[in-house]
């Protein structure tokens, strides 16, 4: 990986490292992007900060074949790991669990100090979301987790899925009414839990939810310079908001094409 070089004016928080020490040719050092993607040190106390992290292609395609990889890069995934080790809580939705194979968030040394010095365990929680709880709970994410995997349900989920879920060793949660889960409710009972630095990975379905519900603070989007027509989703899914929410860019980084942004609240 060449290094990421900032674009056109590049807006930082007083967290992020100055961009005009970063401009040689070589790759970021993990600190540094940590420094770069840290959560605002602002916040008021137990208050989350919900930030996504997402891949699209010029045309607007959020997976190939039915999974991101594809359409991602190496620099893509060294935040993606990046995201995920700054995190308190990874959230993703069912459907993107079982198409991406998801495993149980590792433990980073690169990051240890710094988790250890914000509160944080050794490693995020990963939830899942799920009105169903159509989940194969053999999988090594029920099984072999540094920290217990969180199913976040709605409280009229089947009563067998949710006692399977519970005897594999995860800790379910109820964020709705019905089958249904409530975005909104979902980000609160996380950080009732100790969980406020957020990270969703989508899908496309859920993230919508978020949007929807306005509960979305940060979006960081990767621009890939691909194309792929067909009928791929696009980030986001789901009904429509009634007026569009415009987010401030914060940051704009490149390197061989593909293009790291991140848009805040």
């Amino acid at each position: 990986m060449r290094s990421l070089f900032p674009v056109t004016d590049l807006t930082t928080t007083a967290a992020a490292p100055d961009p005009s020490g970063l401009l040689t040719d070589r790759e970021w050092s993990l600190d540094e992007l940590a420094d770069a993607y840290a959560y605002p040190a602002d916040l008021p106390a137990g208050t989350p900060w919900l930030r996504a992290n997402m891949v699209s292609t010029l045309d607007g395609a959020a997976q190939h074949d039915g999974r991101s990889q594809p359409i991602s890069c190496a620099a893509d995934m060294r935040i993606f790991g990046t995201l995920r080790a700054l995190a308190d809580v990874v959230i993703a939705g069912a459907e993107t669990v079982r198409l991406e194979g998801y495993r149980p968030a590792r433990a980073r040394e690169a990051f240890a100090a710094r988790r250890a010095a914000a509160g944080q365990g050794p490693a995020p929680a990963v939830a899942v979301v799920t009105g169903s709880l159509d989940l194969d709970f053999s999988l090594p994410l029920f099984t072999e987790p540094l920290v217990p995997t969180l199913v976040v349900t709605g409280s009229g989920a089947p009563a067998d899925r949710i006692a399977a879920a519970r005897e594999a060793g995860a800790e379910v949660v109820i964020a709705g009414e019905g089958t249904r889960v409530d975005p909104a409710r979902v980000v609160r009972e996380l950080a009732d839990r100790g969980l406020r630095r957020q990270l969703t990975e989508g899908g496309p379905r859920l993230l919508g939810q978020f949007v929807a519900a306005g509960a979305l603070d940060e979006l960081c989007l990767t621009l890939s310079p691909m194309l792929t027509a067909g009928d791929a989703q696009r980030i986001a899914g789901g009904p429509g908001v009634a007026v569009p929410e415009r987010f401030a860019l914060a940051s704009l980084l490149e390197e061989d094409g593909f293009l790291f942004g991140r848009y805040r609240r």
